[in-house]
């Protein structure tokens, strides 16, 4: 029989949410506080730059502009902007490791040269809430960049909440919600990815696997729920303004009232003059921002500046079983037709090419009387099943995304396009920057409930002008939930 742990209690199994929840401390509730958030860090002049290594990390905001590209130029405008908050996609969890240092620190020396010394910033390394990614080789490369433009972190605040999503951290242990129970995020599938690999749960002893002993966990600080839910925004900016020297501290948060006890407390160390660099999820950076619950968009949302006129195109390179059974749902719905693109015949050069452009001429043939869905074959191919040697998981991925890719280039432009579907991060960061060549665009908010499928609206200068663009995780949502946001797209044709 399943044991609820007491209060403080760290479990080592699966818990009944209902009752571990109950057994904290209550919720910390501050009147007007997003208002008071947003207050102070416009006061500040300070700027929110999200790095966000997959493009799904806008699941959380709206109204934001996110950029495809880090050129100083690009900067410099982004930094002038009216919202506090901006995001940067570098889509470097699809990188090997050497390549999204690289990139982190040349984003970091480019916002410095940008900012100049008139403006300030502060840096979000947006990662996977089930603590997937290139951590702590991304920090490490951002608080070193940071450092030499004389923005040197004090700590590191680590804090991969995402509510909608069900990840939480409780007693310093990061939680999964799966089928009405709370999973320790060691426990599950993700834990288990082929290159983000990990076993710990509870994060202080995560940061000292994920650096190899580098940061022991007795050294990490915490912010546990009773230090914010009892002690305030008073004891959160106490336990913080002991950070130094880079320290590591997990910030504990079960609800979003949670996080902003914590970001209150954390403004008031900032404006004593510490200085931090954060890696979180997509609920941090919410309400960092003192950005407002999204509402969820509708058909009249979509559309306000491009008609619906035409059939829409989803592109689904995720292979996960999620994927697979909303891929099964949506194929089966009235008016959809499918194209299946095999990875095997992609990984072979003799073959690539012929592959393409049979997709290509089915997907310009039917896309004026039907949606189209172009999915990759159902079976995944690794590193390991390569009979060839050579090809890394990342260039595997990299391969079949890059179809994607030339199927989106490759559609006919005379097409009344309504709109576009990309599934999975990799496929919808890569179609977004090589497939529809965006720089700058618009967070728009999100498709469905609750909040965890992110539209984009494409700029005035795009092919495509304000074209809905929808960034769809691979293993988000239920079987239907593909079916139901194509429904939704479709509007009232």
């Amino acid at each position: 029989m399943e044991r609820s742990p007491s209060r403080g209690e760290a479990p080592g199994g699966p818990v009944d949410e209902g009752a571990y929840l109950a057994s904290q401390p209550s919720e910390l509730h501050i009147e007007e506080v997003l208002n008071e958030i947003r207050r102070r860090v416009d006061e500040s002049g300070r700027r929110v730059v999200v790095l966000d290594d997959d493009p799904t990390g806008v699941q959380s905001v709206h109204g934001v502009p996110v950029l495809t590209t880090w050129a100083v130029e690009d900067l410099r405008w982004a930094l002038a902007q009216p919202s506090a908050t901006f995001y940067i996609l570098t889509n470097s969890r699809s990188l090997p490791e050497d390549e999204a240092v690289s990139l982190n620190r040349e984003i970091a020396h480019n916002l410095s040269e940008a900012a100049g010394p008139d403006k300030d910033f502060d840096v979000v390394s947006r990662s996977d809430s089930t603590l997937r990614g290139h951590y702590p080789a991304e920090t490490d490369a951002l608080a070193g960049a940071l450092a030499e433009g004389g923005r040197d972190p004090d700590g590191l605040i680590v804090c991969p909440a995402f509510f909608e999503a069900g990840r939480i951290t409780v007693d310093d242990v990061h939680w999964v919600r799966q089928d009405g129970e709370l999973v320790p995020a060691g426990q599950t599938e993700f834990a288990s990815d082929h290159s983000f690999g990990y076993s710990s749960s509870d994060l202080k002893a995560w940061v000292e696997e994920k650096t190899g002993g580098r940061l022991a966990a007795r050294e990490v600080l915490s912010v546990g729920l009773t230090d914010l839910r009892e002690g305030g925004p008073g004891r959160v900016a106490e336990i913080l303004d002991g950070a130094s020297g880079g320290r590591a501290l997990v910030v504990n948060a079960a609800s979003y009232a949670d996080l902003e006890v914590f970001v209150l407390g954390l403004l008031a160390a900032e404006e004593r003059g510490k200085r931090f660099l954060y890696r979180t999820g997509p609920s941090f950076v919410r309400t960092r921002g003192g950005i407002t619950e999204p509402k969820i968009l509708g058909a009249g949302d979509l559309y306000r500046s491009r008609s619906p006129e035409g059939h829409g195109l989803i592109l689904v390179g995720s292979y996960v079983p999620t994927t697979t059974r909303q891929l099964e749902a949506a194929l089966a719905l009235d008016g959809v037709h499918g194209v299946e693109m095999s990875v095997p015949r992609l990984l072979e050069p003799g073959e690539r090419d012929d592959e393409l452009g049979r997709v290509v001429e089915e997907v310009n043939g039917a896309l004026d009387s039907s949606e189209v869905i172009v999915y990759t074959s159902r079976e995944l191919v690794t590193a390991g099943d390569a009979e060839r040697a050579g090809p890394t998981n990342f260039e595997i991925g990299a391969s079949v995304s890059g179809a994607l890719v030339e199927v989106m280039r490759q559609v006919d432009r005379a097409l009344p396009l309504s709109f576009v579907v990309a599934k999975g991060g990799i496929t919808s960061s890569d179609v977004a920057t090589k497939g529809l060549e965006v720089r700058r665009a618009e967070v728009a908010g999100p498709l469905l409930p609750p909040g965890i499928v992110p539209v984009w609206v494409l700029p005035d200068e795009n092919d495509f002008p304000g074209l809905p663009y929808v960034i769809f995780p691979g293993n988000v949502g239920g079987p239907g939930s593909l079916a139901q946001a194509i429904e939704v797209l479709r509007g009232e044709r």
